[in-house]
């Protein structure tokens, strides 16, 4: 039996999930990390820890195919997908210089709010499709010229997490056009590096990766990695784009009018264009999937992890197994939609889309006596939805009415959640069986490679969803009242947070 193995590499961890040739799961492995956070603002990973963690999960996939195949299964490629704006220096000899800083990371924010709102930063933004935050390369680039000039200086390339995983499989420097277009150094309109965003990074274009398609791949890895993970050397490896990109793609969101919200540790409303589309007050992301197809949208930098974040402070004894979750969800679904006036801003790491603030902070307002842990929970679920609705309202905006949400990501196992989400927007909430979507965009970008379908959307899964969540126009009403609140209020306290 063929099959093929999706790589998602995720801020949290690593999955690797076998599909058939028809696209069904025949098994899957998830390898986590940590977050280093050696100071206030700074958020790094151990790349060599991340390559890892790529090595593992693909090896224990293979064998879990294997033992259920009887070795009958062979593997035809692999396929990536990896989180965006990470970047690592490395020196000539393929060592890193640094650890990846990750997205999180906000040490850039001086130099990002010095270029944000001038000409040239507008100007880049436009070109590049990334708008002007710390999360950025350009901006990571743009702060360690001035406080770790050494290594600047001495860095030969400058590169991403799934750029170091195909430099030690194959000892090449390549990045895909996807994760290029979310560097804020890359021309998504000329499919090229662009000279004035390398110019305020300090950096020639030669000190990056060569941009390949998505559908690029190599073969012949090093023999030790490729007995580690138990493929052939010649098994193509494609690169793959960026997890918001492959997302759409996986989730079958490729028509106007679809979008798909993903929350994961993070969260993210994405939407399709045969075009770039950048948005006149720099609110939203423009980013290449493919030639044709463009993905528009939104990362809110507060999903899941706010969630892990209340649980781990106020309920630590319950540990962190999905059950001390299924707590927290049954005790919020007892408490009216709106939390009976509880309101929660979610920005416990700064915010991204649409505020682009670094500074901006979490609070709950409106606490009374007759608020409970339960209300807390539930207005935790409830800001988090508000946060990817304030970015979904800008989107409309600029590519006319939404009228179907997919959802991916951690977050679509919640019934809660998605009945939260389909209130909020009033719109119904598709969900498919696979909500690892980013993964299963992956796979798709390998039967693309070796000529399976014609087209990526070809390959796109037109089956109906598993579930469709239908929302209630009363607890629409709710929301709606509550949003309009929760908007003023950032508009109210955000001088405040700096």
């Amino acid at each position: 039996m063929d099959y093929i193995i999706g790589v998602d590499i995720g801020t949290s961890g690593t999955k690797a999930v076998a599909f058939d040739i028809n696209g069904d799961v025949l098994g899957a492995d998830h390898i986590t990390y940590p977050i280093l956070n050696p100071q206030p603002h700074y958020f790094e990973q151990d790349p060599e820890v991340l390559f890892d963690a790529v090595i593992q999960a693909i090896g224990q996939t293979v064998q879990g195919v294997n033992r259920q195949t009887g070795n009958s299964s062979s593997l035809l490629g692999v396929g990536f997908s990896s989180a965006m704006h990470g970047i690592i220096a490395m020196d000539k000899q393929g060592i890193p210089l640094t650890h990846c800083i990750i997205w999180t990371d906000t040490r850039a924010t001086s130099f990002a709010s010095q270029l944000k709102d001038t000409p040239d930063g507008t100007s880049i933004y436009r070109a590049t499709g990334t708008p002007i935050h710390p999360m950025s390369p350009l901006c990571k680039l743009g702060w360690m010229r001035t406080h770790l000039p050494e290594v600047h200086a001495a860095a030969y390339k400058f590169i991403s997490v799934k750029e170091y995983v195909f430099l030690r499989l194959f000892g090449r420097y390549v990045i895909d056009e996807s994760i290029a277009s979310a560097t804020g150094l890359f021309d998504i309109h000329q499919l090229n590096w662009h000279p004035a965003a390398l110019e305020m990074a300090g950096i020639s274009a030669d000190r990056l990766a060569e941009p390949v398609p998505i559908t690029y791949y190599l073969k012949g890895m090093d023999d030790r990695l490729a007995a580690k993970m138990g493929v052939a050397e010649d098994v193509p490896f494609v690169i793959g784009g960026s997890d918001g990109c492959l997302a759409n793609l996986g989730a079958d969101v490729t028509q106007p009018g679809a979008a798909a919200v993903t929350i994961g540790t993070s969260g993210a409303i994405r939407m399709t264009s045969d075009r770039p589309r950048t948005d006149d007050k720099a609110r939203t992301f423009s980013y290449v999937l493919t030639r044709e197809l463009h993905v528009l949208g939104g990362a809110v930098n507060n999903g899941g992890i706010v969630l892990q974040w209340f649980k781990d402070s106020f309920e630590p004894a319950a540990g962190s197994s999905d059950a001390a979750f299924q707590g927290l969800m049954e005790a919020a679904a007892g408490v009216p939609a709106g939390s009976e006036g509880l309101l929660f801003l979610p920005y416990l790491t700064g915010e991204r889309s649409p505020h682009w603030n670094a500074e901006a902070k979490g609070m709950f307002f409106g606490i009374q006596l007759h608020h409970r842990k339960a209300h807390f929970v539930r207005a935790v679920l409830e800001g988090v939805i508000f946060g990817v609705y304030s970015v979904g309202r800008v989107l409309e905006e600029i590519t006319g009415p939404i009228h179907t949400i997919h959802a991916n990501g951690g977050f679509a196992y919640s019934s809660l959640w998605l009945q939260v989400l389909a209130d909020v927007f009033d719109r119904p909430v598709h969900v498919r069986k696979n909500v690892e979507a980013a993964a299963r965009g992956a796979y798709i970008t390998v039967l693309n490679a070796l000529d399976k379908r014609s087209t990526l959307i070809d390959v796109a899964d037109q089956s109906p969803p598993s579930e469709i969540i239908l929302p209630s126009p009363a607890r629409h009403r709710v929301y709606q009242a509550n949003f309009e609140r929760f908007e003023r209020l950032y508009d109210k306290v955000k001088d405040e947070f700096n």
